[in-house]
């Protein structure tokens, strides 16, 4: 190897072919793999606001609870997502899951008469942090 076709890798010295840096497998994610993470966010969203509205109506009158079970989405979510594509994180699986939660939000919005106040939306927004959390 000569001076010329020498690169520094992270572990020393390589020639151009040995030195190319190549993505870490838990950053490699196929299309198919946003396929199936779309799947289950949907599938999160659907379910997951069927929950809310149970909770909601079972312990609605107590404080803080529909605010907690939004949280709980927001991390079966993004364990969900995650479990789903074999643990790969992304930008595109944080959108997905952030989505997901979401779209449960809107659903159970939409289906009950009760005010979530601002409490509940930050909660909401903690929520989504933590289904991010889990995929990116």
């Amino acid at each position: 190897m000569c001076t010329r076709c020498l690169v520094q890798a992270p572990v020393g010295i390589r020639c151009r072919d040995c030195g190319k840096a190549v993505p870490l497998p838990t950053y490699d994610v196929q299309k198919g793999y946003y396929a199936r993470a779309l799947a289950v966010g949907i599938a999160v969203a659907v379910v997951g606001s069927v929950l809310w509205i149970l909770g909601v109506m079972i312990f609605g009158s107590i404080p803080f609870v529909p605010s907690l079970i939004g949280m709980g989405i927001g991390y079966g979510a993004g364990e969900l997502i995650s479990l789903s594509v074999n643990r790969k994180r992304s930008t595109g699986l944080a959108l997905i899951a952030a989505s997901s939660v979401i779209g449960a939000f809107l659903i159970t919005w939409g289906a009950t008469p009760f005010n979530f106040g601002i409490f509940g939306l930050v909660m909401i927004i903690v929520g989504v942090l933590i289904a991010v959390q889990r995929v990116r």
